[in-house]
C-alpha cells in the first residue's frame, strides 16, 4: 500500500501544471452545473424559500411578548386636590371655628331673652375657648393623617408585563400567507430547474461544437495533405513537361486555400474551447481533451428518432417555465384571498401578567404585585367606500392576467415540441444522405486519381473530386452533430433535459 501511494505520489509531482483534462459530456455537465454561480443562487434562493415558509407556519402559534421599564416622574399622582387637601390639613381648626361660631350665637341669644346674664355668658365662652383649642389641635391632625395617607408617591415607577396573542381568525389571511410561501418555495425549485435544463443545453452545444470543430481539424489536415500530394506529382509533371505551369499555379491556389481552412478551424477550436472551459468553470487556458472528439462517427441511432422521450401533454408538467407561470396564477389567487381577508372581522385572544411598583392595587404601596388578564379582541371593519371591492376586482384581473400568459406560454412551447420533432426527422435524413454521399465521393477521389495517373483525367478533375470528398465529410460532421443537438432541443423542448 506504501508503494503504491509512493508511486502516486510521484506521478502527481511529475505531472506538468498545463496537463491535458480528458472530459466526457457527462463530466462537463456535472463540472458546469457544480461550477455555475446562476445554479448556486437558486439553490440560495431555494433553502431562503424554505425559511420563509417555516416562519409562515409560526403565524398560527400563539406569540409571546416581554415589556419592561422604568420612568422618573416630577410630580406625583394625587387623589385629592390642593384644595381638599387644604381642608383636610385644617379640618379640626374649621370644625372648631364653625362650632364656636354656633355656640357664640345661641349664647348671645340667651341673653337678649333675658334667660341668662352677660357675665354667665362671658364665663361659658371662656369654657367654650378652653376646650375648642385642643379640639381644633386633634381634628388637624387627623385630617393631615388622612392627606398623607392619600399620598402616592408616584415619582418612581417600576413597570412590566408578559402578553400572549392568539390568532383564532383573522379572516383567512394566515392560510393565504402559508400557501403562498408554500407556493414561493416551489416557485424557488422551478427557477433552479430552469437554469439546470439552461446550463446543461449551453454545455451540451459547446460541447458538440467543439467536437465538431475537432473533427473539421483532422479532415481539413487530411485535405491539405491531399491537395500537398496532388500539388507535388504536379510539379513533378510540370519538370517532367507532361502538364503546363498553369495548372501548377492552380494548384498552389488550393494549396493556400487548405493551409487557411486548417488555420481557421484550429482558431474556432481554440475558442469553442476556451468557452467550454469557462461553461465549466475550468480556467480558460486548460488544455483539454473531449471523449468524443477522437471519434471518426459518432454514436447515432438512425433508427431511432428519438421523438418518444415524452408526450406533448407531459411538457406541461415538464417544463419548468409552465410551472414557474402555474405558481405565478395560484399566487394570484391566494393574494386576492389576502386582500379580501383584510376586509373581514379578525378575532384575538389576548392575556398576560402585568407588575408594576407602586402597587397600583393595594394603595400604591412600594412593592411589586401584579395581576392576570385574559380578553378577546374582534376587529370587525364596518365602512370603507368600497375600498376592499375594488381591490378585490384588480387582483383578480391580474389573476386573469396569468392564465392568458399560462396559455400562451403552453401553445408556444406545443409548437416548439412540434418544430423540435420534425428538426429531429430533418436532422436524421441529412445524416443518412451524407453517409450515402460519403461513399460516392470516397468513390469519386478513387477513380479521380487513377484517372490522373493514367493521364486521362486533368488535374483540375482531380481538384474537384478532392472539394467534392472534403465538402462530403464536412457535411457528415455536421449532420452527426446536428442530430446530436436536435435530440437535445426536443428533450429541452419537452422538459426532460435533465443529468
Amino acid at each position: 500500500m506504501k508503494k503504491i501511494f509512493f508511486i502516486l505520489t510521484l506521478c502527481s509531482v511529475s505531472l506538468p501544471i498545463a496537463a491535458q483534462k480528458v472530459l466526457s459530456l457527462d463530466s462537463c455537465r456535472a463540472l458546469a452545473l457544480h461550477n455555475n454561480k446562476q445554479i448556486n443562487v437558486s439553490k440560495l434562493k431555494q433553502e431562503m424559500a424554505l425559511n420563509i415558509r417555516k416562519a409562515a407556519r409560526t403565524k398560527y402559534l400563539p406569540k409571546v411578548d416581554a415589556a419592561g421599564g422604568y420612568q422618573y416622574f416630577s410630580e406625583s399622582i394625587s387623589l385629592l386636590s390642593k384644595d381638599q387637601q387644604s381642608a383636610l390639613n385644617n379640618l379640626g381648626t374649621n370644625l372648631a371655628t364653625a362650632a364656636g361660631g354656633s355656640l357664640t350665637g345661641m349664647i348671645t341669644g340667651l341673653v337678649r331673652q333675658g334667660i341668662i346674664t352677660p357675665a354667665v355668658a362671658q364665663q361659658i365662652n371662656g369654657m367654650v375657648n378652653q376646650v375648642g383649642a385642643p379640639m381644633a389641635a386633634t381634628g388637624n391632625e387627623i385630617g393631615q393623617s388622612i392627606t398623607k395617607a392619600l399620598e402616592t408617591n408616584t415619582h418612581h415607577i417600576w413597570g412590566g408585563a408578559v402578553m400572549v396573542r392568539q390568532p383564532i381568525y383573522m379572516g383567512g389571511a394566515i392560510t393565504a400567507i402559508n400557501t403562498i410561501a408554500t407556493i414561493n418555495e416551489q416557485l424557488a425549485a422551478n427557477d433552479a430547474d430552469t437554469k439546470t435544463q439552461a446550463t446543461l443545453y449551453s454545455i451540451d452545444q459547446a460541447y458538440w461544437l467543439v467536437v465538431s470543430l475537432k473533427q473539421k481539424q483532422v479532415l481539413a489536415n487530411s485535405y491539405l495533405n491531399l491537395v500537398k500530394k496532388l500539388d507535388s506529382d504536379v510539379k513533378k509533371m510540370i519538370r517532367q513537361g507532361i502538364t503546363t505551369r498553369a495548372a501548377g499555379l492552380k494548384v498552389d491556389v488550393k494549396v493556400n486555400e487548405a493551409e487557411m481552412q486548417v488555420t481557421q478551424v484550429e482558431d474556432g477550436l481554440a475558442l469553442a474551447k476556451m468557452l467550454l472551459c469557462q461553461l465549466c468553470g475550468l480556467p480558460m487556458e486548460q488544455d483539454i481533451v473531449l471523449a468524443d472528439e477522437d471519434r471518426k462517427q459518432l454514436n447515432v441511432n438512425l433508427q431511432e428518432l428519438s421523438t418518444d422521450v415524452a408526450d406533448k401533454s407531459s411538457a406541461n408538467n415538464n417544463r419548468p417555465e409552465l410551472r414557474t407561470l402555474q405558481n405565478m396564477v395560484d399566487i394570484s389567487q391566494q393574494v386576492t384571498r389576502l386582500v379580501r381577508a383584510a376586509y373581514l372581522p379578525h378575532v384575538m385572544l389576548t392575556g398576560g401578567y402585568l407588575i408594576s411598583n407602586p402597587n397600583l392595587f393595594n394603595g400604591f404601596e412600594r412593592k411589586f404585585a401584579g395581576t392576570w388578564n385574559v380578553g378577546v379582541i374582534v376587529h370587525v371593519p364596518v365602512w370603507n367606500w368600497f375600498d376592499g371591492a375594488y381591490k378585490i376586482r384588480a387582483s383578480k384581473v391580474a389573476t386573469s392576467m396569468a392564465r392568458m400568459e399560462l396559455s400562451d406560454a403552453q401553445e408556444k412551447i406545443n409548437l416548439q415540441v412540434t418544430q423540435s420533432r420534425f428538426k429531429v426527422k430533418e436532422a436524421h435524413k441529412h445524416l443518412m444522405m451524407a453517409r450515402k454521399n460519403i461513399k460516392s465521393a470516397e468513390e469519386n477521389l478513387r477513380c479521380a486519381n487513377i484517372g490522373f495517373k493514367e493521364g486521362v483525367m486533368e488535374t483540375t478533375d482531380v481538384m474537384a473530386a478532392q472539394t467534392a470528398w472534403q465538402q462530403a465529410q464536412s457535411q457528415q460532421i455536421d449532420a452527426e452533430v446536428e442530430v446530436k443537438l436536435a435530440q437535445v432541443n426536443l428533450q429541452k423542448a419537452l422538459g426532460v433535459l435533465v443529468y
